[in-house]
């Protein structure tokens, strides 16, 4: 498995958790962004900067993937182009997203732009909280420990 990081939105909060994840389980990882991302010094992150433009980091992270990897991404049009390579998606409130669930919630978005675009809501995500990075920590660990026991059985 290796580990793509949508760059561009990725919370401070998250970076030590990522960090101790990847140093955990040495999993090559690439934070993807149009600018200069750090997130910690571990030899097993590579940084990609790509062209400005608001999908470029998208288009890179799809063209790199592979089945079974896993990219961590705040985008739902991002997750669901990675649910379609058959790799794994998480948002960085913890949540999972599958082939079950990404039709809903990029409706749901397409939703909330079409209103926000009408001036209907103006109000945008509540801020990130301890509770969030637990759950993204849980959930990180959780897929990364998954990964690693069906490794070992192959």
């Amino acid at each position: 498995m290796t580990l793509y990081i949508d760059g561009d939105a990725l919370p401070n909060p998250l970076k030590k958790v990522l960090v101790r994840a990847i140093e955990r389980f040495a999993l090559p990882t690439y934070v993807i962004a149009n600018k200069p991302v750090y997130i910690g010094n571990t030899k097993y992150i590579k940084n990609m900067v790509v062209d400005e433009g608001p999908d470029e980091a998208d288009h890179r992270i799809v063209e790199m993937i592979e089945e079974g990897d896993l990219v961590i991404t705040a985008d739902i049009p991002l997750a669901d182009r990675v649910i379609d390579r058959n790799a794994v998606a998480l948002n960085h409130h913890g949540k999972l997203f599958t082939a079950n669930n990404i039709k809903s919630h990029l409706a749901m978005r397409n939703l909330l732009v079409q209103l926000r675009d009408n001036g209907e809501i103006m109000k945008g995500m509540p801020p990130f909280s301890k509770r969030d990075i637990h759950q993204f920590a849980n959930q990180l660990d959780q897929i990364l420990t998954k990964a690693r026991s069906s490794q070992k059985k192959n």
